[in-house]
């Protein structure tokens, strides 16, 4: 986690020398699941869970209208159980992008293009579940979870779209693909990826 904030504050520092930087606040809904291999190979995609993805955003200029797009997001990720939604994972995450961004001018703002990796360092977590009356839940992060434990660390793709209006209203499309398989324990062919799409609206600076 440290080393993620510190290259946070690396790159917005960083904007200084890149010229002209926008920074910004984001905030919307996230839309997540996640697709399990188990170890005799079966793989399913569980059912969308809805969480929050929010926080500050930096636009650091490299040339005309290409910029490197970063900052510091919360996002709520995890899955639902496609046989059975009250078997759930929520998962938080501190997330760093690095996007390479193309800002054209489109009309009275600027059109808003990117692609480019993220890491993120789980914050908190739980798979929880319901089996009549009895509910349960472990934490998704420590070593009571068993199999099932997840890593912290999690890396993949990320892609956005959005339109970025002249007074620094931003309206935007977000995904996120998991590169990484976020199992602890991965002594044998099981798997864990996240992904999450989501509506992001903002104002830059």
């Amino acid at each position: 986690m440290k080393n993620v904030l510190l290259s946070a504050a690396a790159l917005m520092i960083a904007g200084i020398t890149f010229g002209q930087t926008k920074f910004g606040i984001v905030a919307g809904p996230n839309f997540s699941s996640a697709t399990v291999k188990s170890a005799t190979g079966d793989k399913e995609t569980g059912d969308l869970l809805v969480g929050v993805r929010a926080g500050v955003t930096a636009d650091l200029q490299l040339a005309d209208e290409f910029y490197i797009g970063t900052g510091l997001l919360y996002a709520g990720k995890g899955s639902k159980n496609k046989d059975n939604s009250d078997f759930k994972t929520t998962l938080s995450y501190l997330q760093l992008p690095i996007n390479f961004l193309f800002k054209p001018e489109v009309g009275s703002g600027k059109l808003n293009l990117g692609a480019g990796p993220y890491v993120a360092y789980g914050l908190g977590g739980k798979h929880k579940g319901t089996v009549g009356n009895v509910t349960g839940e472990l934490k998704a992060f420590d070593d009571e979870a068993g199999l099932a434990k997840l890593k912290r660390f999690d890396a993949g793709l990320g892609v956005v779209a959005g339109y970025e209006l002249k007074q620094g209203l931003y309206l935007g499309l977000n995904a996120d693909l998991g590169l990484v398989n976020a199992y602890d324990n991965t002594d044998n062919d099981r798997s864990w990826k996240n992904t999450s799409f989501g509506v992001s609206v903002g104002y830059k600076f």
